[in-house]
């Protein structure tokens, strides 16, 4: 894979070490040519979307306040596979407060530090999302675009084997949304995705309920939406002040390791915060998926 590099002197292969190329030949079943593939794509999409990447660390306020409102939750328990899952309360999205590039920017750094388990990089993930209460006038920002850009970053151009994607409570409007993006999908990537509607005992026959938090019908105990906002950010981690420390793998690979710290509960809803200035304006103002009007 290494010796294929030559091939393209337009990317700049940044990485490419055995450990780095291993979690490519790994999500990739050790096809030389897919592999190689993907760590071009990898490193292109990061290429030509130089601005999702700048500051792209878990200090970043954007990143920060993203991590913080849940966006991603990471489960400490694996499903019956192995494979970590994440998921997503769609509703918590606060479109003041986060833009959609913010979220994918912070999905896409947990998952590079994720990947870092070798275990995981041969088990995959499993990711649930959850739309109760995910409003028409939200879904009206979900642009061509921007979904492009995220189903890219995460379909075409990372080292992850995503075992399931799982919608739960999807209202009409996100079957419409998922009409529009089937195109843009793999056939394979088209074949994990389940739309359960709010029949979770489709979803328990997928993923079993005693890898579930109690939101999703599971034995475990309701999810704790700080943990991985904890985790990344440190044990001096608070919801009240702001953290300037710089991000630190080594801390981050021990805490995933590790699990446990402050089980005290974070709430779902977001406090007020001023809003940031919206990243990729340009994007985020394009023809809208679901026009209000």
């Amino acid at each position: 894979v290494r010796d294929m590099i030559v091939t393209r002197p337009d990317i700049g292969f940044l990485r490419t070490d055995d450990e780095f190329i291993l979690r490519f030949l790994r999500a990739r079943k050790f096809d030389q040519v897919e592999t190689f593939r993907l760590l071009a794509q990898y490193f292109q999409f990061r290429q030509q979307n130089l601005d999702m990447f700048q500051s792209f660390k878990v200090d970043d306020p954007s990143i920060k306040r993203a991590l913080m409102d849940g966006f991603p939750g990471v489960l400490e328990t694996p499903d019956q596979h192995g494979r970590k899952i994440l998921i997503l309360f769609a509703s918590n999205w606060d479109q003041s407060r986060n833009s959609f590039i913010d979220i994918l920017r912070a999905i896409l750094l947990s998952l590079e530090v994720l990947i870092e388990n070798p275990a995981l990089q041969i088990n995959g993930f499993t990711l649930i999302i959850d739309w109760s209460n995910f409003s028409f006038k939200q879904a009206s920002k979900l642009t061509p675009n921007i979904l492009k850009l995220a189903i890219e970053g995460l379909q075409d151009s990372f080292p992850a084997r995503f075992g399931g994607i799982h919608f739960v409570n999807q209202p009409w409007y996100i079957h419409a949304m998922y009409t529009i993006i089937k195109p843009f999908l793999k056939d394979k990537t088209r074949k994990r995705i389940f739309l359960h509607g709010n029949n979770l005992n489709s979803l328990h026959q997928l993923i079993q309920p005693e890898c579930l938090p109690s939101e999703f019908g599971g034995t475990l105990p309701p999810y704790d939406m700080g943990m991985w906002a904890r985790t990344l950010l440190g044990p001096d981690y608070n919801d009240e002040t702001e953290y300037t420390l710089t991000y630190d793998a080594l801390h981050v690979r021990e805490s995933c390791g590790g699990g446990g710290g402050d089980k005290d509960m974070m709430k779902r809803s977001q406090s007020t915060v001023e809003a940031a200035a919206l990243r990729q304006m340009d994007r985020e103002t394009s023809t809208p998926l679901l026009a209000l009007d």
